[in-house]
């Protein structure tokens, strides 16, 4: 063989070599870490999750090939979250899903390098998250949960639909700025919709229950439930109450309204985790989380159930109904 036929086989398998390393370091593993602060034993959660996996799935990012998923899941404690963030992060990930404000608060204790995406956050601004939406410097960006305005509908809502409401029990998390901030929010809007509103707190099913059942004692009674990981744990619990006792009752969650309750106004919480997909997508790709604004609600959802209007014995008003983008017979 001559000397320039020997170097261009040798220059030709040294390129492959090249591509074949370059094409097995693309498809190398990369490591998310997942962190729920309820169960992930719940139709909606696991209808959320799905639809993040589906995201990435569409993204070329697959299971078992270029992709393993570490996830964690807790009951809505503090305790519990921060012990799960400890793990997730001391597993070294590329990036962490954070669905949440208890879970981002907890993660952002345990670490300030590990890219974090987060969805169904109120007021991540606020909250101290993140010093703007547009650049979110530090180590967070993700989707905004809904801007605390969305509170103060609810009420003008539920006495849209129930106008012989003068009272209204607010059910919040008062462990969390969110929780307190949504009340405060229903509160400021109280004297203008002539109702007087009292705050409930979830901390347990008991504390839940005893609540409900004093506020039901006294007559033209409502309900507003605010968001919150706590809110979806005791959710069955709630829907049940409000039907015992008859209380027309405004949820910021449509999966409410799927399992018995009233109406509901909110944000496509599904379409919230399946868009963090992209997100999650690009700083694996190599974005940082300064370099993705957070974004908020592109869209709000009406949903209203008429099967458990008439056992409550409402009218739901054609005005409503009109308004409404489901409609559950």
């Amino acid at each position: 063989m001559k000397r320039r036929e020997f170097m261009t086989l040798v220059g030709a398998v040294a390129t492959s070599w090249s591509v074949a390393a370059r094409a097995q370091q693309g498809e190398r593993t990369r490591r998310i870490g997942v962190l729920w602060g309820v169960s992930l034993n719940n139709p909606d959660v696991e209808a959320r999750y799905a639809a993040f996996r589906q995201g990435l799935q569409q993204l070329g990012w697959t299971e078992g090939r270029n992709l393993r998923i570490d996830i964690r899941s807790a009951s809505g404690k503090a305790a519990d979250v921060r012990k799960n963030a400890v793990e997730l992060v001391a597993l070294a990930p590329d990036v962490i899903l954070s669905i949440g404000s208890i879970t981002l608060g907890e993660l952002l204790q345990v670490t300030s390098t590990v890219p974090i995406v987060f969805a169904l956050v109120v007021d991540p601004v606020g909250a101290g998250f993140v010093d703007s939406l547009s650049q979110p410097t530090g180590n967070a960006t993700g989707f905004m949960q809904f801007e605390y305005s969305l509170c103060g509908k609810w009420l003008e809502l539920l006495k849209e639909i129930a106008p012989g409401v003068t009272r209204v029990a607010v059910l919040r998390d008062a462990t969390i700025t969110a929780g307190t901030s949504q009340f405060a929010v229903v509160q400021s809007v109280a004297p203008s919709i002539g109702v007087e509103v009292t705050p409930v707190n979830e901390r347990d099913t008991p504390e839940i229950e005893r609540a409900i059942s004093t506020f039901a004692r006294a007559a033209n009674g409502g309900l507003i439930v605010t968001t919150g990981a706590l809110s979806v744990i005791h959710r069955d619990l709630i829907i049940a109450l409000a039907a015992r006792d008859k209380l027309p009752t405004v949820y910021s969650d449509r999966s409410f309204v799927d399992a018995g309750g009233l109406i509901s106004y909110g944000p496509n919480y599904i379409d919230q985790t399946r868009r963090a997909a992209g997100y999650v997508d690009r700083i694996l790709k190599g974005a940082k989380p300064v370099e993705l604004p957070v974004q908020t609600p592109t869209k709000y959802e009406l949903v209203i159930n008429l099967k458990t209007a008439k056992t409550l014995g409402f009218t739901v008003p054609s005005a409503v109904l009109t308004r409404a983008d489901e409609v559950i017979e």
